[in-house]
């Protein structure tokens, strides 16, 4: 939340083939016309909601938690974030605020929460004090219902050794953390007002989770924020993150690898993968109040399918720099982030409008990817379905993806969201935020973004007014 300045259905089995280099236009997967998934409104609250993460529970797949962002001030609330537990695929949900200060277990919680199931059924998450300089982790073993506080990591968890290269400016703040959970291990990367860094422990069952590494500072990450973290089949983790991004331009996506996790060996140094022309605040129209950045994002195949081992990467990108035509790109690596492939655009539509905000998941039961983000494709600004005000590409629709092939081409888009928002009409501030939320598992995604469509009819703040948190069960096709 914070980025500080200073510093039901089946899609058409012929994918298209998106081989693009930046800058291209796509041309519109042909196909025929595919139904939007039936729209859950998980939060049915006043006021805003943003910033969502979801996770889907791989011992019990109709286990799904989310928790996202609320605006405090304006609900009278001096800390707290809003969570939503599912025990039926998503259909209905237990709603609570939590980590409202005072007595509650979670402290004061401000925003920016992860979510990370493992094999054995737990579920971390991670997420930002509302004061304290410091980044919580909490374990839930009831699927969401409670959650306790295992570790609060600091500047006290720096190793007692300034190690070559190291920034000792550390901690000033902390922004943007990001859970993972996999493989015996449990992972949290996050901006220390400065670099990105990285700490890990063992965890060797259900409820079972060891004592924190050191803090490691990922080399080269200096000034290097709005990072995602991932877990490899041997246990390596890597990190990513977008460099230098302060303004409109600029930007460059780096990755670290620690090749042996919570062992001694610890992070290499960073590696360029691509530019974006996504600064850190990047304005365009469908977030014209907040920016966006590139929102960087992994995800590790770990199955034992064809393309075990395989590293995907999401990101968007804008070309020509300026121009608000931003469009979402994954790239894959099969050495361990040494090289990557060239990129595949993933939005398929031959418009210049705005594509912002992706997520990407990968589903260990099957390998095939999902790729979500808000997209302005059909705000062409005359009056028709997609445009809600008469201005182009300011009013944003969700869509999401599919690749049954490693990444290598995705399916014809599909739309998502049941209706159009606008997140200037929110009155949020930070308009949908800075990231969206996503878990594929079995062969259904589960997205959860923020809409103000009040498309299902149940947002109490009426069409185009406060943003409500909505979700989708989407098969893979």
């Amino acid at each position: 939340m914070y980025r500080f300045r200073f510093s039901v259905v089946a899609f058409a089995v012929s994918a298209a083939v998106v081989l693009l280099a930046p800058g291209a236009n796509a041309v519109a997967a042909a196909g025929p016309a595919v139904a939007t998934p039936a729209n859950v409104d998980v939060s049915e609250r006043h006021l805003n909601e943003s910033e969502q993460a979801i996770a889907v529970n791989p011992t019990n797949p109709n286990n799904i938690v989310t928790v996202t962002n609320v605006g405090h001030a304006e609900a009278g609330l001096t800390a707290g974030m809003f969570e939503g537990v599912s025990f039926d695929g998503g259909q209905t949900w237990t709603r609570k605020l939590i980590g409202l200060g005072g007595s509650d277990v979670l402290g004061d919680a401000c925003c920016d929460p992860s979510l990370s199931f493992d094999q054995y059924g737990n579920l971390f998450m991670t997420y930002l004090y509302q004061v304290e300089d410091s980044v919580p982790i909490a374990l839930s073993t009831d699927g969401g219902l409670s959650f306790r506080v295992i570790a609060s990591i600091s500047s006290a968890n720096l190793p007692a050794k300034k190690a070559k290269g190291d920034n000792r400016g550390l901690f000033r703040f902390v922004d943007q953390p990001t859970i993972i959970a996999a493989s015996n291990e449990v992972w949290v990367v996050f901006n220390a007002g400065g670099p990105m860094v990285a700490t890990g422990a063992a965890v060797t069952g259900f409820g079972q989770v060891g004592a924190f590494v050191p803090v490691e500072v990922v080399p080269g990450t200096n000034n290097c924020t709005y990072g995602d973290v991932a877990i490899g089949p041997a246990g390596q983790v890597m990190q990513a993150c977008s460099l230098t991004e302060s303004g409109q331009g600029g930007g460059k996506i780096y990755v670290s690898v620690d090749p042996d996790g919570v062992g001694p060996a610890g992070f290499a140094r960073s590696v360029f993968v691509t530019h974006t022309h996504v600064g850190g605040f990047d304005f365009v129209p469908p977030q014209p109040d907040r920016s966006v950045d590139a929102e960087v994002g992994l995800a590790w195949d770990r199955s034992d399918g064809p393309h075990a081992g395989r590293v995907n990467m999401v990101y968007t990108a804008e070309h020509p720099n300026e121009s608000d035509d931003t469009d979402v790109y994954v790239r894959h690596s099969d050495d361990n982030g040494a090289t990557w492939s060239v990129p595949v655009r993933v939005n398929d539509d031959a418009t210049a409008n705005s594509q912002i905000l992706p997520k990407i998941s990968l589903d260990p039961t099957t390998s095939d990817i999902a790729v979500v983000w808000y997209d302005s494709r059909n705000d062409l600004g005359t009056g028709a379905p997609g445009d809600t005000d008469g201005v182009p590409n300011d009013d944003a629709q969700f869509w999401g993806a599919f690749s049954t092939n490693g990444g290598t081409s995705f399916a014809p888009n599909i739309q998502i969201s049941a209706g159009t928002s606008n997140s200037h009409d929110s009155g949020n501030g930070i308009d949908y935020g800075d990231y969206t939320g996503l878990s594929f598992y079995a062969g259904v995604a589960h997205p959860a973004w923020s809409d103000n469509s009040n498309s299902t009819g149940t947002n109490p703040d009426g069409p185009l007014h406060q943003l409500d948190i909505y979700t989708a069960a989407v098969p893979a096709p």
